[in-house]
């Protein structure tokens, strides 16, 4: 591979992660391109828990889970000194432990590690190439290559690691304001989990990307969260509401609507739209707007669905629970009336699927 293959190679991975805020996907890309760039056979990439003080892998050509101590092994050496290494004869390499490849029946013929270090010097992870290709072991050029690299991904690895970091914190947030309505009302946190995993389901099986995916799973249980703005009393009445108590429940989908809405941030407006229209009907007829059709955002007929079946097979004061079966044939009967035609089929479809959900976070079972 000469010069100008190198460069190419490098600008095409420089534009990939560039684009790409996943931390296994960029790790992924990163992986592949090294083993391109350098010609390795494999490529492991390593990220350092401190609380463990380990290293794990989140990239291992032909392995698929490995976390060694944070000092052991050439890794663990390269984390320790700060220093690039490189191994020419791994098996008369006193740091190097054979158990993995004893174990994946491989053979390490060369090592290059370079260590990653943040902004404050503080250890990252590792890059670790295995096996030249052809042999017999890595140079001084690789190594320069790999720093480049290194030196090019670091901080995007970083930036990846603390948006993980903040969207596991706003997964956690969003899921305890997704409870916060339960506190008022007679559902639990075993419903809003339902209802989001029979949204994915739907949203799976239509073919929608792993994005929207998770989006929906994220905020389908905000469904209800408008319920914070309703009276206790008729939240909690056990018969059947009159017409003014019905009036003043049916203006949770606009309380949730007000407090969710955010334009600037994408998951929120999501979350709003289906507190807004998860009650409005294919047909028309619903609330809080009666609006009909592809009137109705996708995310609130797909959670429509998911919050009504989850409805029928749960007990509630005024009723008892009906079984999948029962409660399937509804959301049949329903298909073009109160439910997007094909959605219901897609839900029908996925009856396998929808039975595994309910059974694994069922709380009593139907009647």
């Amino acid at each position: 591979m000469d010069n100008d293959d190198k460069l190419e190679i490098l600008l095409r991975l420089g534009n990939k992660i560039s684009r790409e805020n996943n931390l296994d996907r960029l790790l992924a890309l990163i992986g592949d391109f090294s083993t391109e760039i350098v010609s390795a056979e494999r490529c492991s990439i390593f990220i350092y828990d401190p609380q463990k003080d380990q290293l794990v892998a989140k990239v291992a050509h032909g392995i698929d889970h490995l976390v060694i101590p944070a000092d052991k092994g050439v890794v663990g050496a390269a984390i320790q000194t700060g220093e690039i290494q490189i191994s020419a004869d791994p098996y008369h390499d006193m740091r190097f432990n054979q158990d993995v490849d004893v174990e994946q029946q491989f053979v390490t013929r060369s090592l290059l590690v370079i260590p990653l270090f943040n902004k404050e010097g503080k250890p990252l992870g590792a890059v670790e190439m295995i096996n030249k290709n052809p042999g017999p072991f890595f140079n001084n050029i690789d190594a320069e290559l790999m720093v480049l690299i290194a030196n090019y991904v670091t901080s995007t690895i970083e930036n990846a690691l603390l948006y993980e970091k903040i969207k596991k914190t706003q997964t956690n947030l969003i899921y305890k304001l997704s409870t916060a309505a339960e506190f008022k009302d007679n559902e639990t946190s075993a419903h809003t989990l339902r209802v989001a995993h029979y949204s994915a389901t739907i949203a799976r099986a239509m073919g929608r990307d792993q994005p929207f995916i998770d989006a929906l799973t994220l905020v389908a249980p905000m469904h209800d969260i408008g319920k914070i703005g309703i009276p206790e009393a008729i939240i909690k009445k056990p018969g059947k509401l009159d017409n003014e108590e019905f009036a003043i429940m049916q203006q949770h989908a606009l309380i949730g609507y007000q407090l969710l809405f955010d334009s600037d941030n994408d998951l929120l407006t999501m979350a709003a739209r289906v507190s807004h229209d998860h009650h409005e009907k294919w047909s028309g007829g619903g609330y809080p707007k009666g609006i009909r059709g592809e009137e109705i955002s996708l995310e609130g007929r797909i959670v429509a669905i998911a919050d009504v079946f989850d409805a029928l097979t749960t007990r509630r004061p005024y009723k008892e629970p009906w079984s999948i079966e029962r409660s399937l044939g509804y959301i049949e009967e329903q298909q073009g009336g109160h439910f997007d035609p094909d959605l219901a089929r897609t839900f029908l479809a996925e009856r396998d699927a929808v039975a595994e959900i309910f059974c694994r976070h069922q709380e009593e079972p139907p009647s």
